[in-house]
């Protein structure tokens, strides 16, 4: 596992579906990994495995820290750097390392434990991630459209986001620390697309397909989060869905 040094008290597209989806959720996994750390393949591989999981909405999400190591992540974003730091402050844990899972956007794991990310998954939802009824996704129209019902007494607001992502990234590595290695990537997110607010009204957003054309984007999740992409809070319901 290897660890980033963050502040002073830190650890180092095409055819569309024309049906809804509904998510059925218990879970949501966002792998922050590095083509560049030596201790990330495993957790890409056991990430390849959650993603056979219809209960899971499994994200890598690549970040750019290491770069400097010998070799540039050419799938590593600095929203997504930006995004893991905000949650270790929000967390106040101050743990920012790759691999690193978080989970349901409120409890962390090493990206590599199977069986502590499945604890995350449970200790999560006990303090309400995840507890909103199913999400409706749909593709219609050349648009997708994302609905939610309506929630009495939630305790904050929240955002909806769309993630559109790569099934499947292969990349052959030159330098580095995975030097000669050939490392595949799966539902690797390539852009953060907010939707809109939501205060636990029934609500509903639509944005051009065309939103999401290039970067070999080929699935979409949506994440509707309490709190604010720069201070992320639980995930309170997903969705997930291939666009092909």
């Amino acid at each position: 596992m290897r660890r980033f040094a963050y502040g002073l008290a830190l650890i180092c597209s095409s055819t569309f579906l024309h049906v809804p989806v509904q998510a059925q959720t218990r879970g949501v996994v966002e792998l922050f990994t590095s083509q560049g750390c030596s201790s990330c393949p495993p957790a890409d591989r056991l990430l390849a495995e959650l993603a056979s999981d219809p209960s899971l909405v499994v994200i890598s999400v690549p970040i750019d820290y290491w770069d400097y190591l010998g070799w540039k992540d050419t799938l590593a974003n600095p929203k997504n750097t930006a995004r893991q730091k905000a949650y270790a402050h929000v967390r106040g844990d101050g743990q920012v390392y790759t691999p690193q899972a978080v989970v349901n956007g409120s409890v962390h794991a090493l990206g590599s434990d199977k069986a502590a990310i499945e604890r995350a998954i449970a200790k999560s939802r006990q303090s309400g991630a995840m507890s909103l009824a199913p999400l409706t996704l749909a593709f219609a129209d050349g648009r997708i459209n994302l609905a939610v019902a309506g929630v009495d007494g939630v305790p904050s607001s929240a955002e909806a986001w769309l993630c559109g992502l790569t099934k499947t990234a292969t990349v052959i590595i030159a330098r580095g620390e995975n030097k000669g290695r050939t490392i595949s990537y799966h539902n690797v997110v390539r852009r953060w697309v907010k939707l809109g607010d939501w205060a636990g009204h029934a609500g509903s957003w639509s944005i051009p397909s065309q939103s999401l054309t290039g970067d070999g984007i080929d699935e979409v999740a949506v994440l509707l989060q309490a709190g604010t992409m720069e201070k992320p809070k639980a995930i309170l319901g997903a969705a997930f869905a291939g666009l092909h």
